[in-house]
């Protein structure tokens, strides 16, 4: 028996049999489960607005322009074509790039109307649109309501908060205050075209020639903070056609179709224009320099014109001998290298200076001012531009410190190293080229002095005149050349497909998403629920799980009383459970058998705790036994809590306890009852020593007595997890059961029974499953819920069955 007990115990785990039973007998709760989730889904999807997805395809080519030559050194390349796809992705999904395009746009205006369930966007829906006042303030986070009365005339109508204080933000600025209001309602009528300036809008309300008006229709319009309007389009998706292919295509989900194909169309706009401003960087910084230099020449030439005009005048003389005009030709012909070479080499002097004690290279001097077209330095000037205009860039996009700023740092550094380098070597050059022009001068300037004192005078100033004649006439060209340059160049960006609503685009909302979310999570809380109950569920509750519980064997099953009444057995002697009963009974006959017990047999009825079926299984099982024929005593010894009396009318003055104290012999405390062969002998008054009574003598008298009297003994015992009187009766019974009610009975209830059990201590125990309930249309009969026949001829008697709402509600009560 050890053994057996061990290995019932190590049974004790999961059951996932029992689980899955119990998951059937709640198909209500996943039902109404279900239908709750279907039904919110439905309402969820109804009154979701369409999502819709618009693109756009542009491609990011390295037009060059047709007026560049190396001597020009007015534009230059970036770095290919891959730097500037990856610039432009970048700069596509930057703030700062948004920022423009919002503003552009005027998106922190919201169109809104009445829909079927809620308000939806209404842009390029209304019969008016707003030209926002920027410099002034607006109100944020309340609606404005407009109700046109005709074609000219609209009512303007808000209500403003109790608290009195509203937000603006002035979109110039992006400045945010708060301001005092009146709270309450605010209405005022004003006409399409006029400029409204009130303390909490500032703007125009214009006319949109795509819609009519229509008198009374409510239309609304609010603003949205800048920054955060910004941010709902920095998600948007910018990707290439293929790795590594200059072709991206734009995509943007929304609500509304009209403002994507906007966005998308003046974002590729703004683009475009950003990357022709990039590209015309040297000629626009060339040609302000040059038309700065060029006032300053032009003033000096007209000194000098005006000086040498005064000096002919003055002396009389118009013209050089022929050896003064070939000397004063000479020396114009080096003033201008001269000039030259020293505008070369400050401004080798001037970017190195740059160089060294600056960090941001944006404004690097074009080398095309000074002349210059050595290649290594015109190279160097135009990628060291292009990472700091670069980096300037993603400062909107990416905090200082990131990773990408010391890639480009590193970059310019070593751009930087390599231009400083060319620029000393350039320097040491045009030195070299300074000194031996000077020598010529000095040369020529020896000729000069032995000309007459007046042509010496006049040569000087006609060199002062040629030389400003021929810087003015080089920056004079510069210009002409800077401007061509720029009227020449095109934006890198080409425009493949514009963003369009082409009638489709409809990507959402995925109902069958919902729907789907709908049926898991209606199937998993009430599984979760079932498991939670069933995990932390400490009572019995099948046959299976009893037989795990304990290794004392299962004698049979009694179903669920149906009538209020004990006496099930004399009440419906058809029923199923009268039938279970009788099974009982036949299994006790069966071990009195196997026993060898031979006349008069006792059987002791006990439980774990008050409430299990004890006593309702004493009275039905001597009610059958008395059925057959048998003569039956039933012995109430429940002393702490009598209650077998009741269910048979009868007094309960004298009992066992009576005669337990000698007040009372046998005979005085049997009493018959309406059944033939059935007498009952009642507890009697309650003692003060129960336990005390059932260890003395008198109670093995009495018992031998009855046996003389009765074939059968059936003894109502007090519960055997309460106290210890069924241990003492114990070993006055044949046999022993143990009743044990189905979805009553605690689970460690029996860990006290099994170690009697398993000591020894309690023999010839057998357990009764009271109380059962069985689904699927199956009976309580014979042991284990199986019936005799069906429909109206069969041996049981129909019992009454709970309504619908009943068995509703009792399963969720599982």
């Amino acid at each position: 028996m050890n053994d057996e007990f061990e290995i019932n115990e190590s049974h004790a785990t999961f059951d996932f049999k029992g689980f899955l039973i119990r998951l059937l007998r709640h198909w209500p709760l996943f039902l109404i489960s279900l239908a709750i989730g279907f039904t919110i889904a439905y309402f969820v999807n109804i009154r979701k607005q369409p999502i819709y997805l618009i693109d756009n395809v542009i491609s990011i080519k390295d037009d060059q322009n047709p007026f560049f030559t190396s001597n020009t050194s007015l534009t230059f390349n970036w770095g290919g074509t891959t730097d500037k796809v990856n610039t432009a992705i970048i700069t596509l999904k930057s703030r700062s790039h948004n920022e423009k395009v919002v503003e552009r746009l005027q998106y922190y205006t919201n169109y809104l109307k009445d829909g079927k369930y809620e308000q939806i966007d209404a842009y390029q829906q209304t019969p008016f649109y707003v030209s926002v006042d920027t410099v002034g303030p607006q109100m944020l986070g309340h609606q404005i309501q407009i109700v046109f009365k005709d074609s000219v005339n609209f009512e303007f109508s808000t209500t403003f908060p109790e608290s009195g204080s509203i937000t603006v933000q002035d979109y110039t600025t992006k400045e945010k205050r708060n301001i005092a209001v009146t709270p309450g309602s605010f209405s005022k009528n004003f006409k399409i075209g006029t400029h409204i300036k009130l303390p909490f809008f500032n703007g125009t309300f214009m006319p949109n020639p795509e819609v009519g008006v229509n008198p009374g229709v409510k239309y609304y319009i609010s603003f949205g903070d800048f920054d955060a309007v910004v941010r709902r389009y920095l998600g948007i998706r910018v990707e290439p056609e293929s790795k590594g292919s200059s072709v991206l295509k734009m995509r943007l989900t929304g609500h509304n179709k009209m403002r994507l194909v906007d966005y998308l169309n003046t974002s590729v706009s703004v683009l475009s224009e950003n990357m022709l401003e990039r590209k015309n960087l040297f000629a626009t910084k060339t040609i302000k320099f040059i038309d700065s230099s060029l006032a300053q020449k032009s003033e000096e030439l007209s000194n000098v014109e005006d000086e040498l005009n005064r000096f002919k005048n003055k002396n009389a003389i118009f013209n050089l001998e022929a050896e003064g005009s070939d000397i004063t030709a000479k020396l114009s012909e080096l003033d201008l290298r001269k000039e030259s070479v020293n505008r070369e080499l400050n401004y080798y002097e001037t970017l190195e200076s740059y160089l060294i004690s600056r960090s941001d290279y944006r404004d690097v001097p074009a080398p095309s001012v000074a002349g210059i077209s050595e290649a290594s330095i015109v190279s160097g000037v135009s990628r060291i531009v292009n990472l700091a205009e670069e980096r300037n860039k993603l400062q909107y996009s990416f905090k200082e410190g990131a990773p990408i700023f010391s890639d480009i740092d590193r970059k310019i550094d070593a751009v930087k190293s390599v231009l400083l380098e060319n620029i000393r070597s350039s320097k040491s050059l045009k030195k070299e080229e300074l000194r031996y022009i000077n020598g010529e001068i000095g040369r020529n300037e020896g000729k000069i002095r032995k000309l007459p004192k007046e042509q010496q005078d006049l040569l000087k100033i006609e060199r002062r005149y040629n030389l400003s004649q021929g810087t003015y006439n080089l920056f004079l060209a510069k210009r002409s050349e800077a401007g061509l340059v720029k009227a020449a160049n095109v934006s890198d960006v080409m425009v493949i497909d514009s963003a369009k609503d082409t009638g489709g685009g409809k990507i959402g909302p995925n109902t069958q998403l919902n729907y789907m979310m709908a049926a898991l999570l209606g199937l998993l809380f009430p599984f979760l629920i079932v498991f939670v109950r069933f995990f932390l569920d400490t009572k019995v509750n099948g046959i299976a799980e009893l037989k795990r519980l304990t290794p004392i064997p299962v004698l049979g099953v009694i179903g669920n009383n149906s009538i209020k009444s004990n006496l099930a057995v004399i009440s419906k002697p058809k029923s199923s459970i009268a039938e279970a009963f009788r099974a009982l009974r036949s299994s006790l006959q069966f071990i009195y058998r196997k026993q060898g017990i031979k006349g008069s047999k006792t059987v002791l009825i006990t439980s774990s705790i008050s409430g299990e079926g004890k006593t309702f299984c004493s009275i039905n099982m001597a009610t059958v036994f008395a059925l057959s024929g048998k003569k039956t005593v039933l012995l109430g010894l429940d002393l702490r809590k009598p209650k077998i009396y009741g269910d048979f009318n009868l007094h309960n003055e004298k009992g066992a306890v009576n005669y337990l104290i000698g007040e009372s012999e046998i005979d005085e405390i049997i009493q018959n009852t309406e059944l033939e062969n059935l007498d009952i002998i009642t507890s009697g008054p309650i003692p003060p020593n129960p336990s005390e009574l059932l260890i003395d003598s008198p109670l093995e008298s009495l018992i031998e007595t009855l046996k003389e009297r009765y074939d059968y003994i059936i003894i109502d015992s007090p519960p055997l997890g309460l106290v210890s009187d069924s241990l003492e009766l114990i070993r006055y019974a044949d046999a022993t059961l143990y009743v044990v009610r189905f979805n009553y009975t605690h689970k460690n209830m029996l860990t006290f029974v099994n170690e009697k059990y398993k000591s020894g201590e309690i023999k010839h125990i057998s357990i009764v499953l009271n109380d059962y309930v069985e689904k699927a249309g199956k009976g309580y009969g014979y042991g284990y819920g199986y019936t005799y026949g069906y429909g109206v001829d069969g041996y049981h008697e129909n019992d009454n069955k709970p309504s619908f709402s009943e068995r509703i509600k009792k399963t969720l009560k599982k």
